[in-house]
This record gives C-alpha cells, structure tokens and sequence, in this order.
C-alpha cells in the first residue's frame, strides 16, 4: 500500500488531571490560530493566569466525561478511522487510515514521520471539521506544512479544507436528528449549536460562520422545519471579547422564561463527542434550561462512529482519493 489517509481532530488531554490539562491548554492555547492576540500581551495571560487557574478546573469537568477507553474524542476519533479503512477496502481501495490530534498524542507530526517512513508516498489529509475555520482547519495545515519544513523527502500531500455541502454528510444529520427524535418525540426548537469563535474573526474573513449557518439552512429544509422551530447559536465563548451570537445557553435560559417547554440540541460542527458536546450541552445547558423553566431537554449525539457518519467521512474521502491511489 503506497497511500494512507490522515484523519485529524482536535484532541484530548492524556488523563483528566490538572497536570495533563497543563500540558493541554498550554499547547492550545498558544497556537496563534486559536488565539489571535499578540503574544507579548498574550503571553503573561496564559503563563501567569490561565494555566495557573484553569487546568483544575477543567480536570473536573473531564472527569465527568471520560470512559475506560480515555477521552470520548480520541476513541471516537480512533474508531472512526479504523471503520473508515474497512470501509474503503470494501470499495477495492487499498488505502490505509490513522488517526491524529492537532494537540496532544498522537500528534500530527508523528504520524506523517510513521507513514513516511512506512513507505507511504502519497498521503491525503483529513481534518474532522466539516465547517471551515481558521482556527481549526487552517491550524491542522500548519502542522503538516511545519513537518514539510522539517522534512527531505516529502510525499505527494492532498488536504480537505471542509465537506460542510456533502450531501451524505447532510444526510448523516437528518439521520441522526429522525433517529433520536423517534425515541423522544419532537421539540418545540430545534438548536443548532456550533463551536464558537470570535465575531472579530468574521471581519477579517473566515467563512466559518457563513458555512455554520448554510449547514443549519440545508438541515432544516431537509427535516422540513419551519423557521419558527429551529436556530442557529454559538457555544464555547472564551474570555471577554465579542464572539459569534446567540451563545447557545442564554438562548436556552432566555427561550425557557419565555415559555418553551421541549429544546434539542445538535452539534453539526463536532464529527465526534467531547466534552463540549458531553458536558457543555449535555450538563451545563441542560441544567440552565431546566432550572428556567423548561421541561424536556436532549442532547443528540454526534455522528460519532455511527453507521451514517462513516458513509459521510467515507464519501468525502472517495471524492478527494480520485486519481490519487492505485
């Protein structure tokens, strides 16, 4: 086999512990695309407050979440690409699919160092972000191209920027909602919640926001919903600047008083569960919802290593491997 797929997310700290969630956050946190302050003023921030504070903080709400296995989004994450080489063997392509994270293990610079050196020259990179944003695609493409800086002999690289307008990615999405929704009836609203950023970047041109709210719109019209049934908001608002609005749990809380009895939540930008899926909606806004007024609450999981999700993943993966592998 001479070509491997990368799949890449996020990540997760090693151990739900105030020191692992020191090591976390201080390689997040001081990736330039995440937070886009200058590092002379950033810097005394993040050494001298935030890592100071916040990883005991965090370590508890990990704990909350975390399995056996470790963090829901590395064994989502590494299942998916197992299922995903399965999958694409069936289709006679004889392509191998590893997993990496832009922080933490198994970082993204290893794993292109172990293909390479596995004899893999061609090598397709896959972010797990359907929705493009600076922050989070753009930073996995700096990794690669920082291990082409530190690399001789280089493969033949292709990257996928978004798949937000796959059709079966789309389908994924409506399957999941028609599936949960089987079980505990439909809601009044419909939430779609996306991973928040700050509204300065919008200004400067990251298409995140606009790719959030066409995915929402394709969803919609494909469950049939009325726009009095479903909304978009923004969650994970870090510090004091303006970021991306409605912020999902005032919306909640605010929809709540206001007399909305029956919320769901979906988080169409997350291909697998974390813990801002897990703990953020499923616990914090679930709580705020419920303590306002409202009655019924649920989360709807991500498309994890569902049966639907793979074939999405899977149809992303054919259409950019075409012409690429033997």
């Amino acid at each position: 086999m001479s070509t491997a797929i990368l799949l890449c997310n996020l990540g997760s700290p090693d151990a739900p512990t105030p020191a692992a969630l020191r090591r976390y956050l201080g390689e997040f946190l001081a990736d330039p695309r995440v937070v886009e302050i200058p590092r002379l003023l950033w810097w005394p921030i993040l050494h001298g407050v935030i890592l100071r504070t916040r990883p005991a903080k965090s370590a508890e709400k990990y704990r909350r979440v975390w399995t056996p296995e470790g963090a829901p989004l590395k064994v989502y994450t590494e299942r998916q690409a197992k299922l995903l080489q399965g999958l694409l063997g069936e289709r006679g392509l004889r392509v191998t699919v590893r997993h990496a994270m832009r922080y933490g293990a198994p970082a993204i610079a290893d794993e292109l160092t172990r293909l390479r050196a596995e004899g893999f020259a061609r090598i397709l990179v896959l972010p797990a972000y359907p929705q493009y944003c600076a922050a989070t695609t753009a930073s996995v493409a700096d990794a690669v191209t920082a291990w082409m800086g530190r690399t001789r002999h280089l493969p033949a690289l292709r990257f996928v920027d978004a798949y937000w307008d796959e059709p079966v990615y789309l389908d994924a999405l409506v399957d999941s909602v028609r599936r949960h929704q089987q079980a505990h009836g439909e809601p009044e609203l419909l939430v779609m919640s996306f991973h928040g950023m700050p509204e300065r970047t919008r200004r400067l041109g990251d298409p995140y926001h606009d790719h959030c709210q066409a995915t929402a719109l394709r969803l919609a019209e494909r469950l049939g919903l009325p726009a009095s049934r479903w909304v978009v908001a923004f969650q994970s608002r870090f510090g004091r600047a303006r970021w991306l609005t409605p912020y999902t749990e005032p919306l909640l809380v605010e929809r709540a008083r206001a007399g909305l009895r029956h919320a769901q939540v979906i988080c169409p930008g997350f291909a697998a569960d974390c813990l801002e899926t897990l703990d953020e909606i499923d616990n914090e806004a679930r709580t705020a919802f419920l303590d306002a007024g409202g009655r019924e609450f649920s989360y709807i999981p991500a498309l994890n290593d569902g049966a639907a999700g793979l074939r999405a993943l899977l149809a992303v993966a054919e259409r950019h491997l075409q012409g690429f592998c033997e």
